[in-house]
This record gives C-alpha cells, structure tokens and sequence, in this order.
C-alpha cells in the first residue's frame, strides 16, 4: 500500500511545518509500515543547527518516527480518526548524522498493544542513504 501526502493528512492530523512523512512506500496496517521524509534544506531549523555545519536535529528523527508509528496504527480500524499522543521514547540511538537534502526512510514495526488503554509501542528505525543512522521504541496513546 502506498500513500501520498495528502493520504497521509487524512489519516493524521499532523499539518506543515510539524508534518514529518511524505510518502508511505509500503504498509501492512497494524503490522508494518516503511516512509520517506525528504529534509529540506531550506528548513528554518538549519539556520541554528548548526550554523556552517547544518544536521537535523535528532528531536526530528525522533518525530519521524513517531508520525511513522501514527500512521501505522491510525490505518486500523479501531484507532482511525483518533489522536495519537506521544507517550515515551525508549531505546533511542542515533547513529549518523542526517544532512539538510537528504531523504530518509522510516520503518516501524508494532512490537506490544494495549488494545483495553489504545496504547501501543512500535519500533522503529531511520535510514540514510541505506544506512541505520536512528533507532527507538515509540508508545503512543490513541486518543
């Protein structure tokens, strides 16, 4: 299953500047799901991250992941149209540096659910030119 942009704004409620998935490439809702984000290198972010040396800032990396997760589960049927808010971050590493122009791939997988709370934890990871450069364990609440 792949979705566009705006499929993805209409399954979460996510909107520029803090809409950080463009495309979904594949996705088994509730089970699996792989995105892309391409980082902009006109972000006003990179104008004090780091001045002469710019990186996306891990806190990016991290929502990512998390939108990634949101979509994930936001594809069920019994979370769709909820919110998802963010919970907690486990596990996180980061392992190379992401650089203004690149596009990176998210993949998240659903590891536990507390279907009885609508909580749930998926894993994740952040590619970079094929390369793992982030990991972690996203729980959000569906609200």
């Amino acid at each position: 299953m792949k979705l566009s942009k705006e499929e993805i704004k209409a399954i979460i409620p996510h909107r520029d500047p803090m809409l950080l998935v463009d495309t979904v490439e594949e996705m088994e809702p509730g089970v699996r799901i792989v995105t892309t984000f391409h980082v902009d290198p006109e972000r006003e972010i990179f104008r004090g991250h780091f001045p002469g040396e710019p990186v996306l800032p891990g806190v990016y990396s991290v929502e990512c992941m998390a939108q990634t997760a949101d979509i994930l589960l936001l594809s069920m049927e019994r979370y769709a149209g909820k919110v998802p808010l963010f919970l907690g971050i486990n596990n996180v590493r980061f392992l190379r540096k992401i650089l203004p122009g690149d596009t990176i791939e998210i993949r998240a997988r659903l590891a536990g659910e507390r279907a009885e709370k609508a909580i749930a934890t998926c894993s994740a990871e952040v590619y970079d030119h094929g390369e793992l450069a982030a990991t972690g364990d996203v729980t959000l609440a569906m609200r």
